[in-house]
Protein backbone atom coordinates (compact mmCIF):
# COMPACT_ATOMS: atom_id res chain seq x y z
CA UNK A 1 0.00 0.00 0.00
CA UNK A 2 1.49 3.56 -0.93
CA UNK A 3 1.58 5.86 1.89
CA UNK A 4 -0.60 8.02 -0.58
CA UNK A 5 -3.33 5.51 -0.06
CA UNK A 6 -4.11 7.08 3.85
CA UNK A 7 -5.74 9.64 2.08
CA UNK A 8 -8.20 9.28 -0.67
CA UNK A 9 -12.05 10.32 -1.45
CA UNK A 10 -13.89 7.15 -0.32
CA UNK A 11 -12.69 7.10 3.39
CA UNK A 12 -15.29 8.62 4.97
CA UNK A 13 -18.24 7.01 2.41
CA UNK A 14 -16.27 4.04 3.92
CA UNK A 15 -16.88 4.65 7.45
CA UNK A 16 -20.43 5.77 6.83
CA UNK A 17 -21.32 2.22 4.38
CA UNK A 18 -19.76 0.15 7.84
CA UNK A 19 -17.30 -1.28 5.71
CA UNK A 20 -18.59 -1.86 2.34
CA UNK A 21 -15.50 -0.40 1.20
CA UNK A 22 -12.44 -1.77 2.39
CA UNK A 23 -10.01 -0.50 0.76
CA UNK A 24 -11.10 2.80 1.64
CA UNK A 25 -11.41 1.64 5.85
CA UNK A 26 -7.68 0.08 5.47
CA UNK A 27 -6.96 3.56 4.57
CA UNK A 28 -8.79 5.09 7.39
CA UNK A 29 -7.08 2.56 9.85
CA UNK A 30 -3.42 3.46 8.24
CA UNK A 31 -4.34 7.07 8.81
CA UNK A 32 -5.29 6.33 12.67
CA UNK A 33 -2.07 4.45 13.16
CA UNK A 34 0.13 7.67 11.34
CA UNK A 35 -1.85 10.09 13.34
CA UNK A 36 -1.20 8.28 16.65
CA UNK A 37 2.82 7.97 15.77
CA UNK A 38 2.67 11.64 14.78
CA UNK A 39 1.57 13.01 17.77
CA UNK A 40 3.72 10.08 19.94
CA UNK A 41 7.18 12.33 18.38
CA UNK A 42 10.30 11.60 19.53
CA UNK A 43 9.02 9.03 22.10
CA UNK A 44 7.41 6.75 19.93
CA UNK A 45 4.64 4.46 20.64
CA UNK A 46 4.25 0.46 20.82
CA UNK A 47 1.89 -1.64 18.43
CA UNK A 48 0.49 -2.48 21.20
CA UNK A 49 -0.38 0.68 22.27
CA UNK A 50 -1.49 1.75 18.56
CA UNK A 51 -4.20 -1.23 18.94
CA UNK A 52 -5.54 -0.28 22.08
CA UNK A 53 -5.57 3.72 21.25
CA UNK A 54 -7.52 2.75 17.47
CA UNK A 55 -9.46 0.03 18.72
CA UNK A 56 -7.63 -1.96 15.97
CA UNK A 57 -6.39 -6.16 16.41
CA UNK A 58 -2.65 -6.21 17.35
CA UNK A 59 -2.50 -8.36 13.72
CA UNK A 60 -4.14 -5.30 11.79
CA UNK A 61 -1.64 -3.07 13.18
CA UNK A 62 1.11 -4.83 12.88
CA UNK A 63 0.56 -5.34 9.10
CA UNK A 64 0.23 -1.31 8.60
CA UNK A 65 3.02 -0.46 10.32
CA UNK A 66 5.03 -3.05 8.26
CA UNK A 67 4.05 -1.28 5.23
CA UNK A 68 4.89 1.92 6.63
CA UNK A 69 8.49 0.66 7.84
CA UNK A 70 8.64 -0.36 3.96
CA UNK A 71 8.20 2.56 3.07
CA UNK A 72 10.10 4.27 5.03
CA UNK A 73 7.56 6.44 6.72
CA UNK A 74 7.89 4.56 9.83
CA UNK A 75 11.05 3.22 11.98
CA UNK A 76 12.04 1.64 14.96
CA UNK A 77 12.93 3.67 17.87
CA UNK A 78 14.08 1.25 20.80
CA UNK A 79 12.31 -0.84 23.35
CA UNK A 80 10.03 0.10 26.35
CA UNK A 81 10.11 -2.00 29.58
CA UNK A 82 7.23 -4.49 29.64
CA UNK A 83 4.78 -5.31 32.85
CA UNK A 84 4.93 -9.08 31.31
CA UNK A 85 7.01 -11.22 28.41
CA UNK A 86 9.38 -9.41 26.19
CA UNK A 87 9.99 -5.90 25.86
CA UNK A 88 8.09 -3.51 23.37
CA UNK A 89 9.56 -2.58 20.17
CA UNK A 90 8.84 1.36 20.00
CA UNK A 91 7.98 3.10 16.37
CA UNK A 92 7.86 6.27 15.20
CA UNK A 93 7.34 8.34 12.64
CA UNK A 94 10.25 9.46 10.17
CA UNK A 95 9.56 13.73 9.41
CA UNK A 96 12.15 13.53 6.79
CA UNK A 97 10.66 11.24 4.71
CA UNK A 98 8.25 13.57 3.03
CA UNK A 99 8.38 17.20 2.56
CA UNK A 100 5.51 19.55 2.01
CA UNK A 101 5.37 23.65 0.72
CA UNK A 102 3.36 26.04 2.27
CA UNK A 103 2.58 29.27 0.37
CA UNK A 104 1.10 33.28 1.66
CA UNK A 105 0.09 34.69 -0.88
CA UNK A 106 -0.83 37.79 0.78
CA UNK A 107 -1.44 41.64 -0.96
CA UNK A 108 1.99 42.84 -0.79
CA UNK A 109 4.49 39.69 0.35
CA UNK A 110 5.04 36.05 -0.21
CA UNK A 111 6.37 34.03 2.23
CA UNK A 112 7.24 30.01 1.88
CA UNK A 113 7.89 27.93 4.20
CA UNK A 114 9.12 24.26 3.60
CA UNK A 115 7.89 21.70 6.52
CA UNK A 116 8.58 17.78 7.32
CA UNK A 117 6.33 15.21 7.43
CA UNK A 118 5.86 16.22 10.96
CA UNK A 119 4.83 19.82 10.27
CA UNK A 120 8.21 21.10 11.40
CA UNK A 121 9.08 24.13 9.62
CA UNK A 122 12.98 23.45 7.91
CA UNK A 123 13.45 26.13 5.65
CA UNK A 124 11.52 29.73 5.01
CA UNK A 125 11.74 32.68 2.82
CA UNK A 126 10.00 35.71 2.58
CA UNK A 127 10.00 38.08 -0.67
CA UNK A 128 7.47 40.98 -1.70
CA UNK A 129 4.66 40.58 -4.25
CA UNK A 130 2.29 42.74 -5.74
CA UNK A 131 -1.13 40.51 -5.81
CA UNK A 132 -2.31 43.05 -8.37
CA UNK A 133 0.33 42.34 -10.94
CA UNK A 134 -2.24 39.92 -12.86
CA UNK A 135 -2.21 35.80 -12.53
CA UNK A 136 0.90 35.33 -14.86
CA UNK A 137 3.39 37.34 -12.82
CA UNK A 138 2.18 36.23 -9.77
CA UNK A 139 2.74 32.25 -10.82
CA UNK A 140 6.33 32.86 -11.69
CA UNK A 141 6.60 34.47 -8.45
CA UNK A 142 5.50 31.52 -6.49
CA UNK A 143 7.77 29.34 -8.93
CA UNK A 144 10.35 31.02 -7.99
CA UNK A 145 9.80 31.28 -4.28
CA UNK A 146 8.66 27.61 -4.30
CA UNK A 147 12.08 25.93 -5.89
CA UNK A 148 14.11 28.49 -3.99
CA UNK A 149 12.33 27.13 -0.42
CA UNK A 150 12.97 23.98 -1.33
CA UNK A 151 16.41 24.62 -2.60
CA UNK A 152 17.30 26.67 0.95
CA UNK A 153 16.73 23.28 3.00
CA UNK A 154 19.68 22.90 5.45
CA UNK A 155 19.75 19.24 4.35
CA UNK A 156 19.60 20.31 0.31
CA UNK A 157 16.36 19.05 -0.21
CA UNK A 158 16.43 18.56 -4.16
CA UNK A 159 13.17 18.27 -6.16
CA UNK A 160 12.50 18.68 -9.60
CA UNK A 161 9.59 20.88 -10.05
CA UNK A 162 8.42 20.29 -13.11
CA UNK A 163 7.92 22.43 -16.49
CA UNK A 164 4.88 22.91 -17.58
CA UNK A 165 3.84 24.09 -21.21
CA UNK A 166 3.58 27.85 -20.91
CA UNK A 167 5.40 27.62 -17.46
CA UNK A 168 8.69 28.42 -15.84
CA UNK A 169 11.16 26.04 -16.17
CA UNK A 170 14.51 27.51 -17.14
CA UNK A 171 17.78 26.51 -15.51
CA UNK A 172 18.11 28.05 -12.12
CA UNK A 173 14.37 28.36 -11.61
CA UNK A 174 12.00 25.99 -11.16
CA UNK A 175 11.95 23.13 -13.50
CA UNK A 176 15.64 22.45 -12.67
CA UNK A 177 17.12 20.10 -9.70
CA UNK A 178 17.50 22.98 -6.82
CA UNK A 179 20.03 22.05 -4.88
CA UNK A 180 20.50 18.18 -5.25
CA UNK A 181 22.32 16.54 -2.48
CA UNK A 182 22.88 13.10 -1.50
CA UNK A 183 21.09 13.46 1.41
CA UNK A 184 18.72 15.55 -0.13
CA UNK A 185 14.85 14.67 -1.34
CA UNK A 186 15.34 13.90 -5.28
CA UNK A 187 11.91 13.58 -6.20
CA UNK A 188 10.58 13.91 -9.52
CA UNK A 189 7.54 16.09 -9.47
CA UNK A 190 5.72 14.96 -13.15
CA UNK A 191 6.13 15.19 -16.37
CA UNK A 192 5.28 18.38 -18.16
CA UNK A 193 1.90 17.42 -19.98
CA UNK A 194 0.10 15.50 -17.45
CA UNK A 195 0.11 16.63 -13.72
CA UNK A 196 -0.85 13.72 -11.34
CA UNK A 197 -1.00 11.07 -13.97
CA UNK A 198 -1.01 7.45 -12.62
CA UNK A 199 2.56 6.21 -12.96
CA UNK A 200 3.93 9.24 -12.73
CA UNK A 201 3.67 11.23 -9.42
CA UNK A 202 0.04 11.17 -9.06
CA UNK A 203 -1.17 13.63 -6.19
CA UNK A 204 -2.49 13.61 -2.60
CA UNK A 205 -6.23 12.41 -3.09
CA UNK A 206 -8.46 14.95 -1.08
CA UNK A 207 -10.38 13.61 1.89
CA UNK A 208 -14.45 14.62 1.46
CA UNK A 209 -15.22 17.77 -0.25
CA UNK A 210 -15.78 20.68 2.24
CA UNK A 211 -13.65 19.12 4.55
CA UNK A 212 -10.11 18.62 4.13
CA UNK A 213 -10.78 19.45 0.60
CA UNK A 214 -9.55 18.75 -3.42
CA UNK A 215 -5.69 18.60 -3.95
CA UNK A 216 -5.40 19.82 -7.73
CA UNK A 217 -3.70 17.38 -10.03
CA UNK A 218 -5.55 14.25 -9.14
CA UNK A 219 -7.61 12.38 -11.88
CA UNK A 220 -11.06 11.90 -9.91
CA UNK A 221 -11.31 9.06 -7.74
CA UNK A 222 -7.44 8.43 -8.15
CA UNK A 223 -4.85 7.45 -5.96
CA UNK A 224 -1.55 8.37 -7.16
CA UNK A 225 2.24 8.63 -5.71
CA UNK A 226 3.07 10.97 -2.53
CA UNK A 227 6.77 8.95 -2.03
CA UNK A 228 8.31 7.32 -5.07
CA UNK A 229 8.03 10.26 -7.27
CA UNK A 230 7.67 8.60 -10.65
CA UNK A 231 8.16 5.22 -9.94
CA UNK A 232 4.49 5.44 -9.61
CA UNK A 233 1.87 4.09 -6.77
CA UNK A 234 2.18 0.96 -5.40
CA UNK A 235 5.81 0.47 -6.46
CA UNK A 236 8.69 -0.49 -5.07
CA UNK A 237 10.73 2.75 -4.59
CA UNK A 238 13.86 1.30 -2.46
CA UNK A 239 16.57 3.86 -3.01
CA UNK A 240 14.61 6.40 -4.10
CA UNK A 241 14.34 9.51 -1.95
CA UNK A 242 11.68 10.69 -0.02
CA UNK A 243 9.27 13.17 -1.80
CA UNK A 244 7.96 16.40 -1.95
CA UNK A 245 4.31 15.79 -1.77
CA UNK A 246 2.34 18.89 -2.88
CA UNK A 247 2.02 22.88 -2.28
CA UNK A 248 -0.37 24.02 -0.53
CA UNK A 249 -1.25 28.18 -1.06
CA UNK A 250 -2.96 30.35 1.20
CA UNK A 251 -4.64 33.54 0.21
CA UNK A 252 -7.31 36.45 1.35
CA UNK A 253 -10.64 35.87 0.84
CA UNK A 254 -13.29 35.03 -0.44
CA UNK A 255 -12.70 32.00 -2.34
CA UNK A 256 -13.95 28.50 -3.08
CA UNK A 257 -12.10 26.32 -1.14
CA UNK A 258 -13.65 23.45 -3.46
CA UNK A 259 -13.09 24.54 -7.08
CA UNK A 260 -9.70 26.23 -6.28
CA UNK A 261 -10.68 29.61 -7.47
CA UNK A 262 -10.77 32.97 -5.86
CA UNK A 263 -13.68 34.88 -5.15
CA UNK A 264 -13.61 38.96 -5.37
CA UNK A 265 -10.99 39.48 -2.67
CA UNK A 266 -11.05 42.96 -1.31
CA UNK A 267 -8.90 45.64 -3.38
CA UNK A 268 -7.76 43.14 -6.37
CA UNK A 269 -11.48 42.04 -8.24
CA UNK A 270 -9.72 41.04 -11.09
CA UNK A 271 -8.73 37.21 -9.37
CA UNK A 272 -12.23 36.55 -9.04
CA UNK A 273 -12.80 32.90 -10.80
CA UNK A 274 -9.05 32.77 -12.04
CA UNK A 275 -8.69 28.60 -11.60
CA UNK A 276 -5.49 29.71 -9.54
CA UNK A 277 -5.37 25.97 -7.74
CA UNK A 278 -5.17 24.09 -11.43
CA UNK A 279 -2.97 27.04 -12.96
CA UNK A 280 -0.43 26.50 -9.95
CA UNK A 281 -0.46 23.10 -10.42
CA UNK A 282 0.38 23.06 -13.83
CA UNK A 283 2.94 25.73 -13.29
CA UNK A 284 4.53 23.90 -10.41
CA UNK A 285 4.42 20.35 -11.77
CA UNK A 286 2.99 19.36 -8.30
CA UNK A 287 -0.38 18.68 -6.57
CA UNK A 288 -1.48 21.78 -5.15
CA UNK A 289 -4.33 22.74 -2.49
CA UNK A 290 -5.69 26.20 -2.05
CA UNK A 291 -7.83 28.04 0.35
CA UNK A 292 -8.03 31.23 2.75
CA UNK A 293 -5.29 32.46 4.73
CA UNK A 294 -7.05 32.25 7.61
CA UNK A 295 -8.62 29.17 7.79
CA UNK A 296 -4.76 27.72 6.41
CA UNK A 297 -3.40 29.15 10.21
CA UNK A 298 -6.90 27.82 11.82
CA UNK A 299 -5.91 24.32 10.55
CA UNK A 300 -2.12 24.70 11.55
CA UNK A 301 -3.60 25.74 15.00
CA UNK A 302 -5.94 23.31 15.33
CA UNK A 303 -3.62 20.43 14.78
CA UNK A 304 -1.28 21.62 17.25
CA UNK A 305 -3.00 22.48 19.75
CA UNK A 306 -2.77 20.31 23.21
CA UNK A 307 -6.08 20.85 24.39
CA UNK A 308 -6.96 17.69 26.32
CA UNK A 309 -10.78 17.77 23.92
CA UNK A 310 -11.83 18.82 20.69
CA UNK A 311 -12.29 22.84 21.40
CA UNK A 312 -13.72 25.77 19.76
CA UNK A 313 -11.63 28.50 18.94
CA UNK A 314 -11.91 31.66 16.29
CA UNK A 315 -7.90 32.79 14.74
CA UNK A 316 -8.77 36.57 13.55
CA UNK A 317 -5.87 37.73 11.78
CA UNK A 318 -5.14 41.62 11.02
CA UNK A 319 -2.64 42.14 8.46
CA UNK A 320 -3.67 43.72 5.02
CA UNK A 321 -6.66 42.56 5.58
CA UNK A 322 -9.30 41.46 8.61
CA UNK A 323 -10.62 37.59 8.97
CA UNK A 324 -10.93 34.81 11.16
CA UNK A 325 -10.31 31.21 10.91
CA UNK A 326 -12.50 29.12 12.63
CA UNK A 327 -12.45 25.54 14.57
CA UNK A 328 -15.65 24.42 16.11
CA UNK A 329 -15.39 20.91 18.07
CA UNK A 330 -11.74 20.63 17.09
CA UNK A 331 -12.94 20.55 13.08
CA UNK A 332 -12.34 23.31 10.84
CA UNK A 333 -15.65 24.93 9.78
CA UNK A 334 -15.51 26.48 6.11
CA UNK A 335 -18.93 26.52 5.71
CA UNK A 336 -21.32 24.77 3.01
CA UNK A 337 -19.89 26.81 0.20
CA UNK A 338 -16.80 27.27 1.89
CA UNK A 339 -17.32 31.20 2.73
CA UNK A 340 -17.59 31.06 6.22
CA UNK A 341 -15.06 33.30 8.45
CA UNK A 342 -15.51 36.68 6.36
CA UNK A 343 -15.12 38.26 9.71
CA UNK A 344 -13.47 41.43 8.87
CA UNK A 345 -16.95 42.70 6.40
CA UNK A 346 -19.87 42.28 9.17
CA UNK A 347 -21.56 45.53 9.26
CA UNK A 348 -20.62 47.57 12.86
CA UNK A 349 -21.35 50.76 11.79
CA UNK A 350 -24.27 51.91 9.62
CA UNK A 351 -23.66 54.51 6.76
CA UNK A 352 -19.93 54.21 8.19
CA UNK A 353 -17.17 54.73 5.85
CA UNK A 354 -17.00 52.27 2.75
CA UNK A 355 -15.25 49.52 2.25
CA UNK A 356 -13.46 47.62 -0.74
CA UNK A 357 -15.96 44.74 -0.35
CA UNK A 358 -18.52 47.07 -1.64
CA UNK A 359 -20.34 47.41 1.93
CA UNK A 360 -20.03 50.42 4.52
CA UNK A 361 -18.68 50.52 8.15
CA UNK A 362 -17.17 47.01 7.64
CA UNK A 363 -15.11 46.15 11.31
CA UNK A 364 -12.41 45.73 8.32
CA UNK A 365 -12.29 48.94 7.07
CA UNK A 366 -12.63 50.88 10.83
CA UNK A 367 -9.92 48.79 12.24
CA UNK A 368 -7.85 49.01 9.17
CA UNK A 369 -8.40 53.25 9.68
CA UNK A 370 -7.34 53.11 13.16
CA UNK A 371 -4.03 51.14 12.13
CA UNK A 372 -3.39 53.77 9.00
CA UNK A 373 -3.34 56.56 11.84
CA UNK A 374 -1.11 54.58 14.17
CA UNK A 375 -4.15 54.30 16.99
CA UNK A 376 -3.61 51.06 18.16
CA UNK A 377 -5.84 51.28 21.17
CA UNK A 378 -8.46 52.05 18.95
CA UNK A 379 -7.74 49.23 16.35
CA UNK A 380 -7.80 46.86 19.28
CA UNK A 381 -11.25 47.82 20.36
CA UNK A 382 -12.37 47.97 17.33
CA UNK A 383 -11.14 43.90 16.73
CA UNK A 384 -12.57 43.36 20.44
CA UNK A 385 -16.44 44.81 19.50
CA UNK A 386 -16.28 41.68 16.70
CA UNK A 387 -14.88 39.28 18.55
CA UNK A 388 -17.17 40.25 20.87
CA UNK A 389 -20.06 39.21 17.76
CA UNK A 390 -18.39 36.05 17.30
CA UNK A 391 -17.98 34.39 20.97
CA UNK A 392 -21.59 35.65 21.49
CA UNK A 393 -22.64 34.00 18.42
CA UNK A 394 -20.79 30.63 18.42
CA UNK A 395 -19.55 30.57 22.01
CA UNK A 396 -16.00 29.47 21.36
CA UNK A 397 -14.20 28.50 23.65
CA UNK A 398 -11.12 31.16 22.99
CA UNK A 399 -10.00 33.84 20.45
CA UNK A 400 -6.52 33.80 19.09
CA UNK A 401 -5.00 36.73 17.14
CA UNK A 402 -2.02 36.93 14.76
CA UNK A 403 -1.58 38.74 11.32
CA UNK A 404 1.44 41.16 11.08
CA UNK A 405 0.16 44.16 12.36
CA UNK A 406 -0.50 41.99 15.39
CA UNK A 407 2.43 40.59 15.64
CA UNK A 408 4.03 44.28 15.73
CA UNK A 409 2.22 45.05 18.90
CA UNK A 410 0.99 41.81 20.30
CA UNK A 411 0.70 42.27 24.32
CA UNK A 412 -1.48 45.68 23.24
CA UNK A 413 -3.91 43.55 20.86
CA UNK A 414 -4.58 40.63 23.50
CA UNK A 415 -4.82 43.12 26.18
CA UNK A 416 -7.02 45.42 24.40
CA UNK A 417 -9.29 42.38 23.01
CA UNK A 418 -9.45 40.61 25.80
CA UNK A 419 -10.72 44.28 27.71
CA UNK A 420 -13.43 44.41 25.40
CA UNK A 421 -14.11 40.99 26.34
CA UNK A 422 -14.50 41.25 29.86
CA UNK A 423 -16.15 44.70 29.31
CA UNK A 424 -19.22 42.35 28.07
CA UNK A 425 -18.97 40.26 30.97
CA UNK A 426 -17.19 37.25 28.82
CA UNK A 427 -14.23 35.88 29.84
CA UNK A 428 -13.19 34.35 26.60
CA UNK A 429 -9.07 33.97 26.73
CA UNK A 430 -7.02 35.39 24.26
CA UNK A 431 -3.80 34.87 23.38
CA UNK A 432 -1.57 35.66 20.26
CA UNK A 433 0.07 33.06 17.26
CA UNK A 434 3.13 32.03 18.49
CA UNK A 435 4.66 31.26 14.55
CA UNK A 436 5.05 34.70 12.69
CA UNK A 437 4.44 32.35 10.09
CA UNK A 438 1.44 30.95 11.35
CA UNK A 439 -0.37 31.11 7.35
CA UNK A 440 2.65 29.25 5.71
CA UNK A 441 2.85 26.86 8.15
CA UNK A 442 -1.17 26.27 7.99
CA UNK A 443 -1.06 26.37 3.90
CA UNK A 444 1.58 23.37 4.24
CA UNK A 445 -0.39 21.36 6.49
CA UNK A 446 -3.41 21.61 3.53
CA UNK A 447 -1.34 18.87 2.11
CA UNK A 448 -0.11 17.23 5.21
CA UNK A 449 -3.45 17.02 7.04
CA UNK A 450 -4.96 14.32 5.12
CA UNK A 451 -2.45 11.81 5.25
CA UNK A 452 -3.11 11.62 8.63
CA UNK A 453 -7.17 11.98 8.40
CA UNK A 454 -7.40 15.35 9.44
Amino acid sequence: MNVVNVVNREVRRALSDAGVNLPGLRSHNAALVLDLLRTAGEAGISRLELAERTGLTPQAVSKITARLRGEGLVREAGHRASTGGKPRTVLRLVPSAAYAVGVHLDRDELTSVLVDLAGVRVAVRRTPLDLGAGAEAVFEVVAREVGAVVGAAPSGVGVVVGAAPGGPGAPGEVGAVVSAAPSGVGAVARAPDAPGTPGEVGALASAASGDVGAVAGVPPGDVGAAVGGAHGPGSDHSGAGPAVLGVGVAMPGPLDHLSGTPGRVTGFPEWEGVPLREELARWLGLPVALDKDTNAAALGLALRSTAPTADSFAYLHLGTGLGSGLVLGGALHRGVRTGAGEFGHQTVLLDGPPCGCGGRGCLEVLCLAAVARGDVPEAARVLGTGAVNLVRLLDIDRVVLGGRVVAGDPEAFVGGVGAVLAGAGLGTPVSGATSPYAVAEGAAQLILAPIFGK
